[in-house]
């Protein structure tokens, strides 16, 4: 798109396009310092494993359809990724008390315990990638991501 008076692209075209650029940047250099960081922390739990782990410590237990509409995910890959989580022990199903008929999944101990290290090693990471910025420059960045992920997960998502 351009503006009326030019013939190149507007101002807010090309933030947004720079926007673009360093989100998916972001997302390729964040996978590939996980994979390649030393630390057997940041292997202990695949990333869906995580963010399943992180959601269900602050929200607590939920059923497997609710927990795939906050990740913003599909009912059977949710159900896939909490059957193998199952397997090793991460989380526990026990009866939905709203619906008999249903269960909920919560983290057990060792769920808990693994995720907990996983968050200490990133925390630890991030502290070394942004030891030279200023603290404030450190809570800019903290408030932006968290407005920015508040953007994505308050977005219409299509039916």
């Amino acid at each position: 798109m351009t503006d009326d008076h030019t013939s190149g692209p507007v101002p807010d075209e090309i933030t947004l396009g720079r926007i673009e650029t360093e989100v998916a940047l972001l997302m390729r250099f964040g996978e590939a310092t996980r994979r390649a960081s030393g630390s057997a922390e940041h292997r202990v739990l695949d990333r869906a494993a995580y963010v399943i782990l992180r959601h269900l410590d602050v929200a607590g237990p939920q059923n497997v359809s609710a927990l795939a509409a906050k990740l913003n995910l599909d009912g059977s890959t949710v159900t896939r990724q909490v059957s193998a989580m199952q397997r090793d022990g991460l989380i526990a199903r026990t009866p939905d008390p709203a619906d008999g008929r249903g269960t909920v999944v919560s983290p057990t101990p060792a769920g808990l315990q693994r995720m907990a290290a996983v968050r200490t090693a990133r925390t630890r990471l991030y502290g070394d990638i942004l030891a030279a910025w200023s603290t404030d420059d450190r809570d800019t960045l903290a408030e932006l991501l968290h407005r920015f992920n508040q953007a994505l997960e308050s977005r219409p998502r299509p039916r």
